[in-house]
């Protein structure tokens, strides 16, 4: 049995609470000698007015198993809602909204699972009379997880071309609810904005390059997020990192040569070599995504045409990764007299380098001055563009299609 306030009763409605209860007032009149009976005597208390505003909670009380998402409601009849306060089991309160009429509120995120609500609200009438209730609940506990994962780490500085990829380990057929789980802190107020590649995959960036120095935090709410039937987000986290200077640097295939810019000012011009005919370098912009000071190359890594057991190199150096079909810009020890001249690779920009790797070296001196998330853009190859989705290649889909 629930409390009940200023003596009024408790009445169910559509299965969520309703509680109506009496707001105060004042009676003022004489009470004239000789008046009928039954008239209210001056000296007893004015009864209570009840308020016309009816308010309801879904769900009920004491309800279990409940969805985080969509199904906690408060609204009212005959009045106007006035303050709606949730709070969880941190003793923290829910961010939600009134809607524009008075009538309902609604959380603005879902909630946490396995966790305990406590919802108090309050309407008025017409006439200023105030109606309360109160109702807590639990949500439930998933059976089924996802495990996703994204490709940065905390407090990170990364280039102005990055791009934040989440990777789920299942389908995603609430890609909009996803995405409203993901949000993007920007100490510019630059906006972000996701494109899913298939169902297990969506990528986030701005319209345009992120501008040097910006403060960026990713807020994933996940874990009240039901991405597919009965499987939910399973994470929430913070994940903050930093945008540093300017770094774009454009490989010309017809000239083998590579101008590096770096905040918007000229820096270096470095000769190289691509992809030979029949393994031509892809053409347009593609970021780094990974570096390795030395690592292991296999022909049998690319994943493109022609690919096959022409070369296993175990220790290119300065290499660092454009696309997950094995394109890199590395090192190359191996080549002489190309750089600049001709285009010998199996589709990598290869920049001279000495065996083991020399920091002071073109290649090396290009390594150590590159972040993940610098762009590399290359032009005049014969081979077709880059698509979107090998790698953070996501400036090659327009805006308008992202």
């Amino acid at each position: 049995m629930k409390s009940i306030r200023g003596g009024l009763a408790v009445g169910a409605l559509g299965g969520a609470l309703v509680l109506m209860v009496a707001g105060c007032s004042s009676g003022g009149g004489k009470t004239a000698e000789g008046a009928p009976a039954g008239a209210p005597n001056a000296t007893a208390a004015a009864r209570p007015a009840v308020s016309a505003a009816v308010v309801s909670i879904e769900p009920a009380n004491g309800a279990a198993d409940v969805k985080p998402s969509g199904a906690l409601k408060v609204s009212v009849a005959g009045g106007k809602l006035t303050t709606v306060k949730v709070t969880g089991p941190d003793g923290k309160e829910v961010p939600g909204a009134l809607a524009a009429d008075g009538l309902s509120w609604l959380p603005a995120d879902a909630l946490s699972v396995s966790s305990k609500y406590q919802v108090s609200a309050q309407a008025a009438d017409a006439a200023g009379t105030v109606a309360t209730a109160e109702s807590g609940f639990t949500t439930l506990t998933p059976a089924k997880e996802a495990d996703p994962h994204d490709n940065i780490a905390d407090n990170e500085t990364y280039g102005v071309g990055m791009i934040v990829s989440l990777v789920f380990n299942k389908d995603v057929k609430e890609k909009a609810a996803v995405e409203k789980g993901v949000t993007f802190e920007t100490s510019d107020g630059t906006v972000v904005k996701g494109h899913w590649f298939g169902d297990r995959r969506v990528d986030f960036r701005p319209e345009k390059y992120w501008k040097p120095g910006t403060k960026v935090t990713v807020r994933y709410r996940l874990k009240g997020v039901e991405i597919s039937p009965g499987v939910y987000g399973g994470v929430d986290r913070d994940e903050p990192f930093s945008i540093g200077r300017s770094q774009i640097s454009t490989a010309d295939m017809a000239t083998d040569q590579m101008t590096v810019e770096r905040d918007g000012q000229a820096a270096e011009t470095v000769p190289v070599t691509g992809g030979k005919p029949g393994f031509d370098t892809w053409n347009g912009t593609m970021v780094i995504s990974e570096k390795y000071e030395s690592t292991r190359m296999t022909s049998r890594g690319v994943t493109t045409p022609g690919s096959g057991d022409e070369y296993d190199i175990d220790d290119v150096p300065h290499a660092m990764r454009l696309t997950d079909s094995g394109t890199f810009v590395h090192g190359n020890y191996w080549g002489r007299g190309v750089f600049g001249k001709s285009n010998t690779s199996h589709g990598c920009v290869g920049i001279s380098d000495a065996k083991g790797g020399s920091d002071g070296s073109r290649a090396g001196t290009f390594f150590h001055s590159s972040l993940v998330g610098d762009v590399v853009t290359v032009v005049n190859s014969k081979s077709d563009k880059v698509r979107p989705d090998n790698g953070l290649s996501g400036w090659n889909l327009d805006w308008s299609a992202w």
